[in-house]
């Protein structure tokens, strides 16, 4: 990762980042492929999903969101 930044690389990497409507994702840290330069995420790769992969993304999120829910209590 720091030398795909550091050295403006553009590789495909998964990472936690931020969406704004990707993959159905809003308001929230996820990990997906993105292009990683020197810009650091400079574009979120949406993949294609189908109906059964969606709804596994979707569980995944909602139990990331309950985690954090959880937290803010402690």
């Amino acid at each position: 990762m720091v030398e795909a930044v550091i050295k403006d690389k553009k590789r495909v990497i998964p990472v936690a980042a931020y969406l704004n409507g990707e993959y159905g994702l809003s308001d929230m840290y996820f990990g997906v492929p993105v292009v990683l330069g020197a810009g650091g995420v400079e574009k979120i790769i949406e993949l294609p999903l189908n109906d059964d992969e969606k709804a596994l993304v979707q569980r995944s999120a909602d139990a990331v969101r309950a985690t954090l829910e959880t937290l803010k209590t402690l």
